[in-house]
């Protein structure tokens, strides 16, 4: 008789056969398997034909489901998938994701969670002290449910520091509070600010320079203009990797500001925190350990599965003691054990899901050399594809250099380039805009047509520039040299077969 066990056994079988989540890159292009079969949405619902009724379906129905699932999903670990921010999985943490959600508990204390309780402290330590810089003493931190969040974490510190009375009596009695972050930086902040009922208006966009960097300039005169409006300033929100052109806020002179003016500093490096890893690349983070919070992804750059996000602080106490209620029916005064361990009250949520264990098979599998070798790849291959952009014939670089792995860049058509001037070269200031706009975007419909590769495009608003490719790489898959050479003729030839 077929049971769930039988259904656990043959779904394990099929995602190791199917999903391309093992194996290398060059078997995954020798079998030629598509990254996505794609559909649109009412086709894709017909295809599924998934109508919850009541009814009650055999193993071998439940399995030919999942081989649609699989079939019809993107195909993340596939070597041609740069869409995202994110790609591929380490097959380690992997293994650690499968554990722990077989395992079925949650973080909340350390009697429900002991070893990963322990595990998620060493994290922790590891990430905090080690790779950010702080005295090992002070440093504390929580998995947290995406980047996203951990900012919001960050916000909810920073005014608990300064208006510790607002987990008291509310945001009403504080007046007007705002907080700086650069005109690229992530929109949770925004939203983060939202939510706690300060608005929208109480986050100051800071301008930024061509390269996407917050002008510490612009943000001491932001600062001292919020004053003079009788605002009450209580944070700096830096980026070490922004969204778009993974752009670095200069950390050392925004620290020297926040320090004069008593603000917290924190850092969303939840896309730029793996250079903390790399000896050759750590100085992108310079300043970090002046910082009094860290938000880090490990999810991106470093592949582990989704999600693995870390926020981190220096001030040892605060995060709980702006976060506990101390319910009595989970943490307990006169608890059997060190209750010091408990770390539930220090979080948002009651029930947490575990992400140590992800983490920390990646760190234990691969090793600090493991870790800086493959950072230090992955930024190699991002400076050989943008030198090969530059080089070839109707691509067009949105910057000279990039300081991270997103590559940003302009296709224009043959048909649309404008006359060279006397050294061969054209402008991209000579093209219409509102017809370059229309590039990226039916490219990319071929290209999801034919589902061999996926990059994703977008305008960037702030500087006028229209729509353009962003191309993400990441550690896991590691990119090859002959895998961009491929993309970029791809793109090449999807880009004279377009029609606008």
């Amino acid at each position: 008789m077929a049971t769930s066990t039988d259904f656990i056994r043959r779904l394990v079988d099929l995602i190791l056969n199917e999903t391309q989540i093992v194996g290398e890159s060059g078997d995954v292009l020798a079998k030629n398997d598509a990254l996505i079969e794609f559909k649109q949405p009412a086709d894709l619902e017909k295809e599924l034909s998934v109508e919850i009724n009541g009814k009650t379906y055999s193993n071998d129905d439940l399995l030919e489901l999942c081989r649609k699932v699989i079939r019809f999903s993107a195909k993340t670990s596939h070597p041609y998938f740069y869409n995202q921010l994110y790609g591929g999985v380490d097959e380690y943490s992997l293994g650690g994701a499968w554990l722990t959600e077989a395992l079925n508990t949650s973080q909340a204390t350390y009697e429900i969670s002991p070893v990963f309780t322990i595990m998620e402290r060493e994290c922790i330590k590891f990430l905090g002290s080690k790779c950010v810089g702080w005295p090992l003493a002070s440093v504390v931190g929580i998995f947290a449910p995406g980047g996203s969040m951990s900012n919001i974490y960050g916000i909810v510190l920073a005014r608990h520091r300064a208006f510790p009375e607002a987990k008291r009596v509310g945001v009403a009695a504080l007046g007007r509070l705002v907080c700086f972050v650069s005109e690229q930086g992530h929109y949770s902040f925004v939203k983060g600010c939202v939510w706690m009922g300060h608005g929208s208006e109480a986050v100051i966009k800071v301008r930024c320079d061509d390269r996407g960097r917050m002008v510490p300039e612009a943000l001491r005169d932001a600062v001292e203009n919020a004053l003079k409006s009788g605002a009450k300033p209580f944070m700096v929100a830096c980026t070490a990797g922004t969204t778009v052109l993974g752009a670095f806020d200069p950390l050392e002179p925004i620290a020297d500001i926040c320090g004069k003016y008593g603000l917290w500093m924190h850092v969303d490096a939840c896309l730029g925190g793996g250079v903390l890893l790399s000896g050759r690349h750590r100085t992108l983070m310079a300043g970090a350990n002046r910082a009094d919070s860290v938000a880090w992804n490990l999810h991106k750059l470093g592949g582990v599965p989704l999600q693995c996000s870390m926020f981190l602080t220096r001030h040892a106490g605060l995060l709980a003691d702006a976060n506990a209620l101390k319910a009595e029916y989970l943490f307990q005064a006169d608890k059997y054990y060190d209750a010091s361990y408990d770390t539930g009250d220090k979080s948002i949520q009651c029930g947490r899901k575990v992400d140590s264990l992800k983490l920390t098979l990646a760190l234990l599998a691969r090793g600090q050399s493991g870790l800086e070798k493959q950072m230090d790849e992955v930024m190699d291959i991002a400076t050989y594809v943008t030198d090969k952009i530059r080089q070839t014939p109707g691509f067009k670089l949105v910057l000279d250099e990039y300081q991270l792995t997103n590559i940003c860049f302009w296709y224009v058509p043959s048909w649309m380039r404008p006359k060279a001037d006397s050294t061969g070269e054209w402008s991209i200031e000579k093209i219409d805009k509102a017809t370059l706009h229309k590039v990226a975007p039916a490219i990319k419909g071929l290209m999801m047509t034919h589902g061999r590769f996926m990059v994703n495009y977008q305008p960037l608003t702030s500087q006028k520039l229209p729509n353009f490719f962003r191309l993400v790489l990441t550690c896991v898959p590691m990119a090859s040299r002959q895998e961009m050479d491929n993309f970029v003729n791809e793109v090449a030839s999807l880009g004279e077969q377009i029609k606008i």
